[in-house]
């Protein structure tokens, strides 16, 4: 008779002991602990310098020249708006302030309005063109200003555009477009595509789901690309500066170094420097503060994937 032999099932494999799951050794996470403590500690030192040079600011304002030279670091005696009348009127600063909405305004919504349906496309069509497209508009956040500024002028001032708020507009918008594009794809690309997918089989078109679906869903990135968008604008100097030679057509910025040079050759008036300085600092530092947490917000969820 022929015995059947009951094969024994293998042994089980020693188990190792289990890896860090971090992959560091404790002394490591503790060198890196204190690295972080003193870059938070080094962080939230600028963060109080930089508050403490606005608020320095905002106080030397109130004063007038003497006591700011006798005296810079005291306190003003007064919340006198001499300063403010000064410099608001002696550079025309209400002209400028109103070129600056108008064109901060126009320039960022446009640019907000053409980036989000080419990012759209680009964060849902995948193919070769889409690729090479997208490589354009990362390749554009590599060229600086400075390099194009020469031949800027030169297609703007043939295309009668120079001295214009209108040609202003467009290069804000050219400039503006490859961040605002790359920013809105990183950001469309990390929302869910159930409801996008439930939308086509109802048979809604793509516009239509893009204008019901997605915007509704991405208004957090797009307000986050606005609001980056008119931050920059505004305080944007060199393309004004270069592009802009009539006074009736100055923007904040370049109002505001007229009216330095205007006061290196009539004697120094500090305290409407400041005030001048304050005119062009606080609207801005007043939309961070209102939409400060939609910016935050916004960036994070750009970084979903």
């Amino acid at each position: 008779m022929t015995t059947l032999t009951k094969h024994k099932p293998p042994a089980p494999a020693p188990r190792s002991r289990p890896a860090n799951r971090r992959g560091t050794s404790p002394a490591l996470r503790a060198e890196r602990s204190v690295a972080r403590s003193i870059g938070v500690v080094l962080l939230w030192g600028v963060v109080a310098i930089s508050i403490g040079m606005l608020v320095w600011m905002l106080l030397q304002a109130f004063r007038d020249t003497r006591a700011i030279l006798s005296n810079p670091w005291g306190m003003p005696e007064s919340l006198d708006m001499v300063n403010f009348v000064r410099a608001w009127t002696a550079s025309d600063f209400a002209t400028a302030t109103f070129n600056s909405v108008v064109t901060t305004g126009v320039s960022s919504f446009l640019t907000v309005a053409i980036a989000a349906p080419a990012a759209y496309y680009l964060s849902r069509v995948e193919s070769r063109l889409t690729g090479a497209l997208s490589l354009y508009f990362i390749l554009g956040l590599g060229i600086p200003a400075q390099v194009i500024l020469i031949p800027l002028f030169v297609m703007l001032n043939e295309a009668h555009l120079t001295d214009s708020l209108f040609g202003l507009n467009l290069v804000y918008i050219g400039v503006s477009m490859p961040f605002t594009v790359f920013l809105l794809t990183a950001f469309f690309r990390s929302l869910p595509l159930e409801m996008e997918e439930a939308a086509a089989l109802d048979g809604a078109s793509a516009l239509r789901t893009f204008v019901q679906i997605t915007l509704p869903l991405a208004k957090g990135g797009i307000l986050t690309a606005f609001v980056l968008q008119v931050v920059s604008h505004w305080n944007e100097t060199l393309l004004a500066l270069t592009l802009i030679q009539s006074t009736e057509k100055y923007t904040l910025p370049i109002a505001l170094i007229s009216f330095v040079q205007q006061q290196t050759y009539s004697g120094a008036d500090w305290g409407g420097l400041f005030a001048g300085l304050c005119i062009v600092v606080l609207p801005m530092l007043i939309v961070y503060v209102w939409l400060g947490h939609h910016l935050t917000e916004g960036l994070t969820l750009g970084m979903g994937k």
